[in-house]
């Protein structure tokens, strides 16, 4: 394993995530780092969690067996959360992937990221915001199950003024003096103040397609021929703006 290779534990709530999304969901792991633990957490002796067996047994993710003592309530989070405590201890990882739309995992994203860990969440769109809050990255599910093909979103909605707004926003603040900001920067201030976006919510695979798309920035390539190509973005002036 390369010396820059993210550790991640990789725990999930078995009552709040769908086997048919963990064959993406591992592999948009696999862009993040290594999954040095993987864990599952249910009572996989109910029939509402069968299904999960042979998901769990093809990917090598260990379930955690907790039975459901009381009605109402749920042992499992608890025993995920202690989970993540203990391995927090071990000093041993980069970062965790937390696999729930449950609001309940808020604090512990919290606690995590106050002992300098980077926490991937993983939840539907119903995922509370105090959720997606707390983590450094947020990634909806449902794009991992839908992986539209090219664009999938009007017009209108790419120049949404919300979305706009946020885009001239990061763009003004990562900006240079002549008004040109590195879109690698962009990207970053973007998960920064929303852990949640994500291009692909907007039908596009990567960041410069979406920018492209709203017709209100320039984009310029740098870099010798023949050697990565750097992305430059900057506002268009209000007579050049396309649209």
């Amino acid at each position: 394993m390369a010396d820059d290779t993210m550790r991640l534990a990789v725990l999930i709530d078995a009552d709040n995530a769908q086997p048919a999304i963990i064959a993406d969901l591992m592999s948009e792991i696999a862009k993040l780092g290594a999954a040095i633990v993987k864990r599952i957490y249910g009572d996989f002796t109910s029939q509402n969690l069968k299904s999960w067996s042979a998901v769990a047994r093809d990917h090598s993710i260990q379930p955690i067996q907790q039975f459901a003592n009381t009605v109402g309530k749920n042992a499992s989070d608890s025993a995920l959360i202690i989970d993540a405590m203990d391995l927090l201890h071990t000093k041993k990882f980069d970062g965790f992937c937390i696999v729930s739309s449950d609001s309940d995992f808020t604090r512990l994203a919290t606690r995590v990221r106050e002992d300098g860990l980077l926490v991937f969440g993983f939840g539907e769109k119903k995922t509370p915001k105090s959720f997606v809050a707390a983590c450094n990255r947020f990634i909806y599910t449902e794009i991992l199950r839908d992986r539209p093909a090219g664009p999938s979103k009007s017009t209108a909605e790419i120049k949404d003024s919300s979305l706009l707004a946020l885009l001239r926003d990061a763009v003004e603040d990562s900006a240079d003096d002549d008004g040109w900001a590195a879109l690698q920067l962009i990207g970053q201030l973007l998960n920064k103040r929303r852990p949640d976006f994500d291009t692909r919510s907007f039908g596009y695979r990567n960041l410069s397609s979406l920018v492209e798309a709203t017709g209100r920035f320039d984009l310029e390539r740098r870099g010798k021929k023949g050697s990565p190509q750097h992305v430059f973005v900057r506002a268009k002036a209000a007579g050049r703006r396309a649209g």
